[in-house]
């Protein structure tokens, strides 16, 4: 596994363990080069997702453009990365189990508003407002006020 900080090859690990979900393995290695610390995760290769855009055109999941969009949102809020990172797994995990080899991007969308809706909804009114693409302040109170009657 290649460093991080200075791209050398030879680390050792330190720690393995089990992810929360069981889906991965967590390994926390220490460069031999340089001495830094980072994780890497070890998952178990399987069937591409392909996404299928709003235009029709196909491309791979992307976990980490996912993970991008997500962290966007929550930026400057509250919301720990291991929270993000277990919304990310159980939206793939989800897509998975469907058992389709092709999701669209739409469907992808809402099931991250409505995990965000649950953990933060500030987070949520941000992803909403570039998911949706809020053309005007009235469609952004209409989110607004969609989401006041959720809460009630």
């Amino acid at each position: 596994m290649r460093c991080m900080y200075c791209g050398s090859v030879d680390s050792k690990v330190v720690d393995s363990r089990s992810t929360e979900d069981g889906t991965a393995i967590r390994r926390r290695r220490e460069c031999l080069n340089c001495g830094k610390r980072f994780t890497t995760y070890e998952k178990v290769e399987s069937v591409p997702i392909i996404v299928v855009k709003k235009d029709k055109s196909r491309q791979s999941f992307d976990r980490d453009k996912l993970e991008r969009g997500i962290l966007n949102a929550c930026a400057s809020r509250p919301v720990p990365l291991q929270t993000v990172d277990a919304m990310i797994s159980e939206i793939e995990s989800n897509i998975h189990n469907s058992l389709q080899r092709e999701v669209s991007s739409e469907k992808i969308g809402e099931m991250v508003m409505e995990k965000l809706m649950e953990i933060d909804e500030v987070a949520y009114v941000r992803f909403a407002s570039v998911y949706k693409h809020f053309k005007d302040i009235e469609t952004f109170q209409e989110e607004l006020k969609k989401l006041s009657e959720n809460r009630g």
